[in-house]
Parts: C-alpha cells; sequence; structure tokens
C-alpha cells in the first residue's frame, strides 16, 4: 500500500477540519439565537408572574428556563468541539508551512536568541527565527520546549540516540497521536516556563498545615460544632450563646491564619488552568499503544508507584472549584461558619505529599515525548530523510546531505567526506556559490543526528562528534572588541575546544570554520589560519574550512592534511545580458574561477569596473 504523501495528507486534514470548523460554527450560531430566545421567553413569562402573581406563568418561566439552561450548556460543547476543529485546521496548515519553509506562517512561542558564547548555536541558526528549533515547534509544554532545545544544545550518548531513534520511527506514521498531543498542549492555559516552575516549587516543597496535625482537627471539630449549633438554632433550641461563642473563634482562628493558609492555596490556585489539561496530555500517552523501549520508559514514568499521572492531575483539579469559591464575595459567613480555606488547603497539601515528588518527573517524561514527537513530525514530513548510522571510527560521511532549513524543492544535496582526525575539507568558490550553507548542513545534520532525529541526507554514517563553529563573528563596540580581535577570541574558543575534546576522550570536534581571519590583510591571514589549522589538526579534530583565499590551498604542509574541494558560478546569456546561476554542486580541486568583478558589474553596470 502506498503511504500518503505529507502534502497531500495535510492538505486533506485542512479540508476536513475546516467544514467540521464551519459547520460547528452554524450550530454556534443557531444554539446561541435559541437560547437568547428561549432566555428573553424566560423573562416574559418570570414578568407577568411578577405582574398577576398566577401560578402558569411561574410554571413557564421554569419551564423555559429549564430549557434555557440545556440550550447554554449544549452551546458550550457546540463551541469546544469549534475550537478543537479550529486548533486541528491550525495545526495542519502549520505542517504545510514547514514544507514550504513559510516561516511566517509558523508558530516561534517562546523564541530564544542563541547564545554568542554556545559551541555552534548562533552559527549554524539552531535557536531564533528560521532555525532548526523554529523548523522543530511543535511542543506546546514549557517541559517540551525545553526538552527539545536541550537535545539540540548537546548531543546524546550514542545508546540514547538509538533509543530515541526507535521511538521517532514508531512516532513518525501516528500523526493522529502526535496531532493530540500538540492540540491538548494547545489547550493549556498559563502555561510559561515560570508558571510551570511554581508549580514544581509548590509541589516539591515541605507541607505546612500536614506538619501541625492540631489545624487540620481543631477546624474540623470548630466546623462541626458551628454547623450543628446552627441546626439546633434552626429547630428552635436555645443555643445563641455557644454558637456565638464557636463563631467568635473561628473567626479569630481564620484571621489570625489567614495570610499564610490563603498564600499557600494561591500558589497552586493561580495554577489551576493548567491543571486539566496536563491530565489530557497524560492521558493521551498513556492510553497509546507504544512499543518502543524509550515510549515505554516514558510511560512508566507517567505511572509510578501505581499512580497514573492522569488521575491524579484530575484529582488535583478537582480541588481547585472548592478553592476558586472560597473568594465571592457572599461566601464568608460560610468561611466563618466552617473554616472552609483549611479544608481545601488540607485537601492540596494531601495531594502534595503523595504526588509532589513525582511531579517533575512528570513533566519531564512529558517533556521528552513532546521532544520525541517534534523530531517524529520532521520525519513524516520529509520522507526522503533518513536515520544515520552510528560509527565507532571517527569520520562523518554522507551521500546527498542537504541543508535542512531550506525548501525541498530547492535543496541541492552533496557527497561529503569527513575524517580521519587530523584532516579537513578545504571548501573554496566564487561568493554566493555555496561554501557557507554546506558548512551549515554538515553541522545541523550532526545536530540532528545526536539529537536522535532523521538528517537531510540519503546515506549518513557519523561517530560521536562535538561541533565547534565559527562562522557569524560580530564585533562589540560598547566592549571595544574589533572584528578581528573577536574571531580571534572566537578561533581561540574553537581550538581551546578541541583540546578539552581530546583530553575527555570518547568524541572527535568536528570544526566549522567560514572565511577563516577575513578580518586582516592577506599576507598575515595567511600566515595565522595555517597556523591555527595546523593546531587544530594536531589536536586529532577534524573539520571543514571554507575560504576565498587560493593560496590557503597550497600553503605549507596543509594540503597533504585537506582535501580540497570547490563550488563554481555559471554565466547564461539572458535578456538583461550575461546573468550568473550557481548549481550548488561540490566539486573535487580547488576552485578555478572568482566572481566578485562580475556581480559588481551585475549589480552596479559595466561603467563602474570594467572588463577584464
Amino acid at each position: 500500500m502506498t503511504t500518503p504523501q505529507p502534502e497531500s495528507t495535510y492538505r486533506e486534514r485542512v479540508a476536513r477540519f475546516t467544514a467540521l470548523r464551519d459547520r460547528e460554527q452554524q450550530r454556534s450560531d443557531r444554539n446561541g439565537n435559541i437560547s437568547l430566545g428561549l432566555i428573553i421567553i424566560t423573562l416574559v413569562f418570570f414578568g407577568l408572574w411578577l405582574w398577576q402573581a398566577q401560578p402558569l406563568p411561574l410554571a413557564g418561566a421554569a419551564s423555559f428556563g429549564l430549557a434555557f439552561l440545556v440550550s447554554f450548556i449544549r452551546h458550550g460543547d457546540v463551541n469546544r468541539r469549534r475550537d478543537t476543529a479550529r486548533d486541528m485546521l491550525a495545526i495542519s496548515q502549520e505542517g504545510l508551512a514547514r514544507l514550504a519553509r513559510r516561516w511566517d506562517s509558523i508558530p516561534l512561542g517562546d523564541p530564544a536568541a542563541a547564545d554568542p558564547a554556545h559551541p555552534y548555536a548562533a552559527d549554524l541558526d539552531v535557536q531564533g527565527r528560521a532555525s532548526l528549533e523554529h523548523l522543530l515547534h511543535t511542543p506546546a509544554t514549557p517541559a517540551g520546549r525545553a526538552a527539545l532545545r536541550a537535545w539540540l544544545l548537546a548531543p546524546a550518548a550514542p545508546e540514547q540516540i538509538l533509543r530515541r531513534q526507535a521511538a521517532v520511527a514508531e512516532l513518525a506514521p501516528q500523526i493522529e497521536l502526535r496531532d493530540e498531543l500538540a492540540l491538548r498542549g494547545r489547550q493549556q492555559r498559563g502555561g510559561s516556563q515560570a508558571t510551570f516552575e511554581r508549580l514544581l516549587t509548590w509541589a516539591e516543597s515541605p507541607p505546612w498545615l500536614l506538619a501541625r496535625p492540631w489545624l487540620v482537627w481543631l477546624p474540623r471539630a470548630l466546623a462541626v460544632a458551628a454547623l450543628a449549633l446552627l441546626a439546633a438554632r434552626l429547630l428552635g433550641l436555645p443555643v445563641g450563646a455557644p454558637l456565638a461563642t464557636v463563631l467568635l473563634v473561628n473567626t479569630g482562628l481564620y484571621f489570625a491564619l489567614a495570610r499564610i493558609v490563603e498564600l499557600r492555596i494561591e500558589q497552586v490556585a493561580q495554577r489551576q488552568a493548567i491543571l486539566a489539561s496536563y491530565a489530557e496530555l497524560f492521558a493521551c500517552l498513556l492510553d497509546a499503544k507504544l512499543d518502543s523501549p524509550e515510549l515505554q520508559h516514558i510511560q512508566q514514568q507517567l505511572h509510578a508507584q501505581s499512580r497514573r499521572a492522569d488521575a491524579q492531575m484530575r484529582r488535583l483539579a478537582r480541588i481547585m472549584p472548592a478553592a476558586e469559591i472560597r473568594k465571592w464575595i457572599f461566601f464568608f459567613p460560610i468561611q466563618v461558619a466552617t473554616l472552609w480555606s483549611f479544608h481545601v488547603l488540607w485537601a492540596l497539601e494531601r495531594w502534595q505529599r503523595e504526588n509532589g515528588p513525582h511531579a517533575r518527573q512528570w513533566l519531564a517524561a512529558l517533556g521528552d515525548a513532546e521532544a520525541l514527537a517534534a523530531l517524529a513530525t520532521l520525519a513524516y514530513d520529509h520522507p526522503s530523510w533518513i536515520f544515520p548510522t552510528l560509527a565507532e571510527q571517527p569520520g562523518f560521511a554522507a551521500r546527498q546531505l542537504g541543508h535542512p532549513l531550506l525548501p525541498p524543492a530547492a535543496c541541492v544535496g552533496n557527497d561529503v567526506a569527513l575524517g580521519p582526525p587530523g584532516t579537513m575539507l578545504l571548501i573554496t568558490g566564487s561568493n554566493m556559490s555555496g561554501k557557507s550553507t554546506l558548512l551549515r548542513a554538515i553541522g545541523l545534520n550532526t545536530v540532528l543526528a545526536q539529537a536522535g532525529g532523521p538528517v537531510c541526507a540519503s546515506q549518513l554514517r557519523l561517530s560521536p562528534m562535538d561541533v565547534a563553529s565559527s562562522m557569524r563573528v560580530r564585533d562589540s563596540v560598547e566592549q571595544g572588541i574589533s572584528y578581528f580581535m573577536a574571531e580571534l577570541q572566537r578561533l581561540k574558543f574553537v581550538v581551546d575546544r578541541a583540546a578539552l575534546v581530546r583530553a575527555d576522550g570518547g568524541r572527535t570536534l568536528l570544526f566549522l570554520l567560514d572565511e577563516i581571519l577575513h578580518g586582516t590583510n592577506s599576507a598575515e591571514r595567511l600566515i595565522a589560519a595555517r597556523a591555527i589549522l595546523v593546531r587544530l589538526l594536531d589536536q586529532g579534530a577534524l573539520g571543514a574550512v571554507s575560504t576565498h583565499d587560493l593560496a590557503l590551498a597550497e600553503s605549507g604542509d596543509l594540503p597533504a592534511r585537506a582535501t580540497l574541494v570547490h563550488f563554481r558560478e555559471h554565466f547564461r546569456d539572458t535578456d538583461a545580458g550575461p546573468t550568473m546561476f550557481f548549481d550548488y554542486q561540490l566539486r573535487e580541486g580547488i576552485a578555478t574561477s572568482t566572481n566578485a568583478l562580475a556581480l559588481v558589474r551585475q549589480l552596479l553596470g559595466p561603467d563602474v569596473v570594467g572588463e577584464a
């Protein structure tokens, strides 16, 4: 059976959920009109009853009022179905946007600028707009976003990569499960990272009320006494003085401890909106039939000590209405009579004591599941991408390696081989011919591979790598650092990291250097660049370097340690005259042409620079 292509699947789902949203909107409009009519009729009958004081108008008001209540409840159900269809439509539309790399149509919830000090994040477009994180941004919870970001910023151990690959491969065809997970995540409210951390802080903190058993039993005894005396008073028994005494004691106890009791309740009550949505997320994962070891481990984390995380979160959510009604202005007499807030806090702290130690584990498991689902979505969206093979022998060998952030139709694949340690790929070529793009293709696919995801290639075999790059160097007027000094500092970071990786053992440094030291004159640049590259190679690193400086390929002993490749441009005669084109195909050897003057003539006219 032929597997549907992602684009056709997304388009079918867009059509289906558009129709469902429109149908539920029509039902919502119709139910809204019916509800409005019913409430008007109810008010008319109620007005007639006030005017005539007859039983028939009162019966009519009660009947139509009940009908209004039923209609109102049905209206809420219809609106929820409409909102679900709307969210599912948005998820499918975003799938189409990802395929076309229409970045403005792909949400990026909490874009974080890449840390310039990170070994590769800023250079390789790992974070920010039009980045790898942006392309993968399907996790909706803070835990999911944090897990995915951590995976992209640090390589996993080989055994962990293999476990993730199996999980991603299992989730990739399960679009219904992945979209359900994304839907439930979107339905959470108030789910910021700060809210997330405060909820965990409360869950893991020691209980206050349960540590004072007398404050558990005294409010219970006083509440029972107050209610019993109130009942006796209603029966006409002479209990006015005891009742007043109990109510006075209750009032004093409440106001004496109200600040701390209410504050501890509010630690959870302010976050009640996210509790039910997390319960649905946990249920989505627990109810799924999953076979890979990593996904089964996540399910085990959500079912620790025979406690299903979804059931416990629903239990916590059920306490919240009792916490909310204490804020009603007319509720104070009940508060005084029953010491309501003490009982609410007891219920919350009982949940906290039983489940607090597991809360971080549950949310971490959810985060891992969302990160795996994001990588699985990437695999589903690109059926031609593959999972890389891990090797012990240091090196990187790829066939038809492409840049994962380019639209598939515009992505040109190239065969790339790096290694053994102490050797490098030296890339020469014209401006805009594809040198920097190739460096980023190598880096980003290495990042994806070591996160456990698929890669943009027809084949990739690599060993455990630490990536370090120098591609987007910036000067700093504020710090008084020139471009040349900033680049030197970055290159020193790469060289130092190579030494650190070699000392640690087990991994190889993969360096990616773009136009090394082009912030100084050519004579000194050649000497300094050669020294830096020799130092890196002597540290056992391997990597790729792009340069316009053809003399670097002939410098000292570098040619013996470098594989020379190049990109080139082509000129075609068009109606506008000779026009430059690039095929972005990597060729062996050193570049045989340059295009700087040709670009100047093309943009500014032939009179600016004379013909060669």
